[in-house]
């Protein structure tokens, strides 16, 4: 509730009772009035030479202290919670106010609406192997992150649903046939890709024709692991990066790799801040979409070349990197980075 000025007599008898001597905390017994209150009042005394209520700049806020706290708190403890939601909770206060006043005070606070990011279902299971993969490594020479092959697949539209672009045009002529971006339903199609890098560099990029099973998994292996290895300069004892998807950890696919003498890193289940190969991929796909292929030939075709153009600097960048995202995994205790 809003709180109720003090009479003009009040005042002054505030002011009296200063000018004989007495102290705050007397003035308050006294008068029956909160000290913050009596404080206050004799400041603008003696800073303004009046007791009256100064002019206010704009309109008074609706909101009370108590209600304001409540608002921030809720924002704080339940951060998906929604404006209309917030404003049922003024609303239960007694207070009714528009969102954007809601709005304007968690803006006060430090608190703003954003996207929130999307990332992977982490169950404590999960978030224990993540913490105790960051904690076996961290310790690890730099170096050592130079002999992995890091490697993953990822799906390419031939629209991308989250590509921009920008074009120049007057007012009405938004649906202007060259002001739009032709795309088609369920963006076109896609290609499938499998992909390696290192440290020196990229790897193969290959197109995955067909469904992705263990076989034509072991069969990409066979054709691209050791060509890159070789094309990137890497020693026999290099560690091949994989994620734990099924077909990665068929039993065929061990064994497969075990007789090849590859060593595979281990890897905790729903990794993928810590998979450097992410940001290959989202490297990619924003060069490629810049490009507007227009059917899915002409996307294999732009992805190759663009996979071909990502510099070795980068690659190097990325892997230098890695020991900061091991810290990062230990200080989120295994739960989701920032990567």
């Amino acid at each position: 509730m809003k709180t109720k000025e003090l009479s003009e007599d009040l005042r002054k008898k505030i002011i009296e009772k200063y000018r004989n001597g007495n102290g705050y905390t007397v003035i308050s017994k006294q008068l029956d009035v909160p000290r913050s209150t009596v404080r206050e009042t004799i400041s603008r005394w003696l800073v303004h030479g009046t007791t009256a209520s100064l002019p206010r700049k704009g309109r008074p806020c609706k909101l009370n202290q108590r209600t304001r706290q409540k608002l921030v708190r809720d924002a704080t403890t339940k951060p998906h919670i929604t404006l209309k939601e917030l404003q049922s909770v003024a609303e239960a206060a007694g207070v009714k106010i528009h969102e954007s006043t809601i709005s304007r005070t968690l803006h006060q606070s430090n608190l703003f609406g954003r996207v929130a990011r999307k990332k992977p279902l982490l169950k404590k299971q999960h978030q224990k192997a993540r913490l105790e993969y960051a904690r076996r490594h961290i310790e690890d020479n730099p170096t050592k992150w130079d002999k992995i092959l890091w490697s993953d697949e990822t799906k390419i539209e031939l629209f991308g649903v989250n590509s921009k672009k920008y074009v120049w045009r007057k007012k009405n002529t938004a649906f202007d046939p060259k002001h739009t971006i032709p795309t088609v339903k369920h963006g076109g199609g896609s290609i499938m890709l499998w992909g390696c890098f290192s440290s020196s560099g990229t790897g193969q990029l290959v197109k995955i024709n067909g469904i992705m099973d263990g076989a034509v998994y072991r069969n990409i292996l066979g054709q691209n692991l050791m060509k890159s290895a070789r094309q990137l300069k890497m020693s026999r004892h290099f560690v091949f990066q994989q994620d734990n998807d099924p077909k990665h950890r068929a039993k065929a696919t061990q064994e497969w790799l075990k007789a090849a003498k590859i060593k595979v890193l281990d890897w905790p289940s729903q990794s993928p801040d810590i998979n450097l190969i992410e940001n290959m991929w989202q490297k990619l796909k924003i060069a490629v979409h810049k490009r507007s292929p227009s059917n899915l030939q002409e996307l294999e075709s732009i992805c190759q070349e663009e996979w071909a153009k990502i510099p070795q600097s980068y690659c190097e960048k990325l892997v230098r990197g890695y020991p900061d995202r091991l810290k990062a995994l230990i200080d989120a205790k295994g739960a989701a980075t920032k990567y």
